[in-house]
């Protein structure tokens, strides 16, 4: 694992950029850029048109390691060049911009109010691509629909499984248990969320750390004894289909947590607008979310 990405998401102000809308939400991503499903024909072009609105955002001069500490992947975007660099290679090396890659396969049908991930089929040969292609760490979502106690439990299993095998292939993951932001007893999912959490990092070794991205929580502050315990790197927030003005006022009351935003970064990013509008439209976004971030 790469010292000085380990010590830029440790210490480094700022937050991470979301950039891994998949297969099922990519049309919906770029419908909101401005493209519409008439400018492809496959799925193949519906990926090169996602790919060049991500190459717009991360060689935009309002995109850079100042104020992002990280980007996360779709594979799709990984195994893509941009200006002639791999795509986690370009983050780092010209941006100093950590490389995380998205790796589950979406979510598995509702059980117990809760939506477990999908098996990863292949996941070592994946993790191993990754780190070959200087990618530091993963991400995995699944999501919490009520407050379910077993369905909870059977979600933070799962996340610690998985991220154990990442650990073991060398890369960092951050733990994604999304709870729903129109869950009906949120506050109280929340709370089980959180037990269970603690109570899995107390089963980690030693010496191991990982990442969670959360839900913007209910109670302000209600994750900092995830922030403060030593096995977690950092904890990040996804902004979960809050507009950004609410979310970054959320996050603001969250000290210690940063953002991982996807939809409320490109909020008000359009494929018409002209390379200055667009940057200036990119680093207005930018700089609220790290304002949040680092409040």
């Amino acid at each position: 694992m790469n010292q000085e990405q380990y010590e830029k998401i440790r210490a480094g102000n700022g937050f991470i950029a979301a950039l891994d809308q998949s297969g099922g939400s990519t049309p919906k991503a770029l419908k909101l850029y401005g493209v519409g499903e008439d400018a492809y024909s496959n799925e193949e072009e519906m990926f090169d048109r996602i790919h060049e609105m991500r190459t717009r955002i991360i060689t935009s001069p309002s995109f850079h390691g100042e104020r992002i500490v990280g980007a996360i992947l779709f594979e799709n975007t990984m195994d893509r060049a941009i200006e002639g660099f791999g795509s986690a290679e370009y983050l780092w090396t010209v941006k100093q911009v950590v490389p995380f890659l998205k790796i589950d396969k979406g979510l598995a049908a509702d059980a117990d109010d809760v939506q477990l991930m999908k098996p990863i089929g292949g996941l070592p040969q994946l993790l191993e691509r990754a780190r070959e292609k200087g990618v530091f760490g993963t991400k995995e979502r699944s999501v919490i629909k009520r407050a379910n106690r077993k369905g909870i439990q059977a979600i933070v299993e799962q996340q610690f499984e998985v991220g154990r095998q990442v650990l073991a292939g060398g890369l960092m993951p951050i733990l994604e248990p999304e709870v729903d932001i129109h869950a009906p007893d949120k506050a109280e999912a929340e709370r089980m969320l959180r037990d269970a959490i603690l109570a899995g990092l107390d089963k980690l070794p030693a010496g191991q750390t990982v990442m969670f991205k959360i839900t913007l929580p209910e109670e302000d502050g209600f994750y900092t004894p995830l922030v403060e315990h030593p096995k977690v790197l950092k904890v990040v927030a996804l902004s979960g289909g809050y507009s950004r003005e609410e979310a970054n006022e959320r996050l603001a009351r969250n000290p210690g947590v940063i953002a991982s935003f996807s939809r409320a970064l490109t909020e008000g990013l359009s494929a018409q607008q002209s390379d200055d509008e667009f940057d200036a439209a990119l680093d207005e976004a930018i700089d609220a979310i790290y304002a949040a971030s680092v409040a």
